[in-house]
């Protein structure tokens, strides 16, 4: 399984998860740039993401929204603001309503993907920064670490496949 460890941190407001894949950073970061491949793997298995925009590029925008089992949708946001292909991104993570818009109520997060070459293939640090411990508590009670893990553990199949 890629993902190798899980960590969260109520003093630094922040949530970190680390995987490593057997393929290239150009590759694993070709995950992300492609929103046809993202979808794929953004959400956990059983909450496929449909990708509506995608813009991968500083001041860019990524919209989605993931399907639960019994149809409802659960939208989202990234707000992209710095991007260093292939070794880093950095976007601010917004729960949506069904237009797009962020919900002032849910907590947002800013994110920073890291992916560095290591001998046979990339780690990749998936950090996210919360505005308050209350916004990092209410997704950890959500299940974001069940769910991120099993979303990013689907990529190794997708490297194989495409």
């Amino acid at each position: 399984m890629p993902v190798l460890d899980t960590t969260h941190d109520e003093e630094t407001l922040t949530l970190t998860l680390v995987a490593e894949f057997a393929a290239t950073p150009e590759r694993v970061w070709e995950v992300y740039a492609d929103p046809r491949q993202l979808e794929r793997v953004w959400g956990p298995p059983t909450y496929p993401a449909t990708v509506v925009d995608h813009s991968l590029t500083p001041g860019g925008r990524v919209t989605y929204y993931m399907t639960s089992p019994e149809g409802e949708k659960f939208c989202g946001l990234w707000e992209v603001s710095s991007v260093e292909e292939p070794a880093r991104f950095v976007f601010r993570d917004y729960f949506a309503d069904e237009d797009f818009n962020a919900v002032d109520s849910m907590p947002g997060s800013t994110n920073t993907y890291t992916f560095e070459a290591i001998e046979g293939g990339t780690r990749v640090t998936y950090e996210s920064s919360f505005d308050s411990l209350e916004g990092l508590k209410t997704v950890l009670d959500m299940g974001v670490v069940e769910g991120s893990t099993g979303a990013i553990n689907q990529i190794d199949e997708l490297l194989v496949k495409v």
